[in-house]
C-alpha cells in the first residue's frame, strides 16, 4: 500500500510560512503569540478546513485539527510539530512536520481514506523558546507541565509575561490545565522534522528512524558586581560581574568537553548592564544549555554548575549570584514498536534509513510521556539550521512524509472505503 505526497504543494506550504516572519530577508522571526504567529496559524487553519477538519485551539494556543475514525470515541493518532521559530531562523525547523500534517490530512480527504481510530495534525507553539525562553510550551500544556508562577515569572526581552501575552492574544491563561490531554485519549503521536546536522546527508540516507532524545537541562544564572568608572576604579577595587561570569563560562565548556559521549553544554545568550564602553560591568544574566543522551552526565555538570555558582563570590568579593532552572527533561527513549513499523514500511517503500540520536529537543520528548511516539528526521543541507541558510529538498522532504503517511495509516488501521 503506497499513496505519494504532492511536491508542489509540499513546497507552497513551507514558502508561504516562510512570509510570516518580522525580519524579512534575515531568515524567519516568528515568536508566539504575535502578529506573525496569528498570520501563521489563520493559514494552518484555511489549509486544515479545506480538509474538512474540524478545527480547535486549546488554552496554550495549539491548533488542532480532527477527522474522525470508525470508533468515534477511540484515542487519536496525532500528528504535528511547531510552527514557531528562534530568531533569525530557517523555514523547514517546526514548520516541515506541521506541512507534513496539512499535506497527509489533504491526502487522507482526497482518497476519503477510512480508518479505525480518528486523526488529530496539532500545530504547537512556543517550542523554541524564542519568545520566553522556555521551550517545549505546547507540548508541555498537554502534559500538564505549564504551570501558573511559569505564566506570570517568564518575560520577554521588553518585560511582557506569558501571562500578558495570552491574554494580549485572546487566551485566558487560568484555563491553561484545559489543554492537558490525558494519556488515553491518544494511542500515539508522530512527528517530522529536519535533522538539523550532517549524519543524514553524509551518509546518504533519505530518512532518520529517532531512538532516542537527548535530555536538557537549561538555567538561567545572574551575577551581580558593582558599575564604576571603567578609567578611574583600580583592578583590585572592582566587582566585575563579567569577570567572574566568564569564569562560569570557561568551567561549562571544560565541563562539557570532558563529559564525551555526546555530551554538549553551552552558552547560548549573555547580556552586560549598563552595557557601555567606559563602565565596569555590573550585571550579568547568561543561559547555560546542556544536553546529553545519559542522564548521569546531565546531572554531573548541573551539579558542578550549581557548584561554581555558589562558589563564585569567593573567588570574586563583592559578587553576588543567583541560578534558576529554566527547563529540566530526561533523555527520552522513543516507541521500539513505532520504530519497527517505520523500517517495516520503508523496506516496502524502497527508502533507506537509519536509527539515531537526536541531539535537539522536540515537542516528541515530552509527548513520549502521554504514549507511542515516533520521530523522523529528513536530511539537513550542510547539518545547518537555526540559520537562514537553512534548507532540506523537497524531495527529501517528500519522502519523509511518504514514509510518516504509511506508518500512521498502518498504527491507524486503515481500511478501504465502503
Amino acid at each position: 500500500m503506497w499513496f505519494s505526497s504532492d511536491r508542489q504543494r509540499i513546497q507552497r506550504d513551507i514558502e508561504v510560512l516562510a512570509q510570516f516572519t518580522s525580519s524579512p530577508g534575515q531568515g524567519v522571526t516568528r515568536f508566539s503569540f504575535t502578529a506573525e504567529d496569528r498570520a501563521a496559524r489563520e493559514y494552518i487553519k484555511q489549509q486544515m478546513a479545506a480538509s474538512h477538519l474540524q478545527i480547535r485551539e486549546d488554552a496554550a494556543g495549539n491548533v488542532f485539527g480532527r477527522r474522525g475514525g470508525r470508533r468515534s470515541d477511540a484515542p487519536v493518532v496525532m500528528i504535528g510539530s511547531h510552527f514557531d521559530s528562534v530568531k533569525n531562523g530557517g523555514a523547514f525547523d517546526g514548520p516541515a512536520g506541521v506541512v507534513a500534517g496539512l499535506e497527509i490530512a489533504r491526502i487522507l480527504d482526497e482518497n476519503q481514506f477510512i480508518t479505525d481510530y480518528p486523526f488529530e495534525f496539532v500545530a504547537m507553539i512556543e517550542e523554541e523558546g524564542g519568545r520566553f525562553g522556555a521551550g517545549l510550551f505546547g507540548s508541555r500544556a498537554m502534559a500538564g507541565k505549564v504551570f501558573p508562577t511559569e505564566l506570570q515569572n517568564l518575560r520577554d526581552q521588553d518585560g511582557v509575561s506569558v501571562a500578558e501575552a495570552m491574554r494580549g492574544f485572546g487566551l485566558e491563561p487560568a484555563n491553561i490545565t484545559s489543554a492537558i490531554r490525558p494519556a488515553d485519549q491518544l494511542k500515539a503521536f508522530f512527528e517530522l522534522h529536519i535533522e538539523q546536522g550532517p549524519i543524514l546527508e553524509n551518509a546518504k540516507t533519505a530518512v532518520g528512524l529517532v531512538e532516542t532524545v537527548v535530555g536538557i537541562d537549561q538555567w538561567e544564572i545572574v551575577v551581580q558586581g558593582r558599575p564604576d568608572h571603567a578609567g578611574t576604579t583600580p583592578m583590585d577595587m572592582r566587582a566585575d560581574a563579567l569577570v567572574a561570569a566568564a569564569d562560569i563560562v570557561q568551567d561549562l565548556y571544560r565541563l562539557g568537553k570532558q563529559a564525551g559521549a555526546g555530551t554538549v553544554a553551552t552558552v547560548g545568550k549573555l547580556q552586560v548592564w549598563p552595557g557601555a564602553g567606559n563602565i565596569v560591568p555590573g550585571t550579568v544574566v547568561f543561559s547555560v544549555d546542556i544536553r546529553s543522551a545519559a542522564a548521569a552526565k546531565i546531572q554531573h555538570i548541573s551539579e558542578a554548575l550549581r557548584a561554581a555558582v555558589y562558589d563564585l563570590p569567593e573567588r570574586y568579593p563583592g559578587v553576588i549570584t543567583r541560578i534558576k532552572p529554566v527547563l529540566s527533561v530526561k533523555p527520552t527513549a522513543l516507541s521500539e514498536t513505532v520504530l519497527q513499523i517505520f523500517e517495516e514500511e520503508a523496506r516496502a517503500c524502497g527508502i533507506t534509513t537509519q536509527r539515531m540520536v537526536s541531539g535537539a529537543g522536540h515537542d516528541a520528548m515530552i509527548m513520549a510521556e502521554l504514549t507511542e511516539v515516533g520521530l523522523i528526521f529528513v536530511p539537513s543541507r550542510g547539518g545547518r539550521s537555526h540559520c537562514p541558510e537553512e534548507w532540506t529538498d523537497y524531495e527529501q522532504l517528500q519522502k519523509g512524509i511518504d514514509l510518516l503517511l504509511s506508518a500512521i495509516l498502518r498504527m491507524a488501521e486503515f481500511r478501504k472505503p465502503d
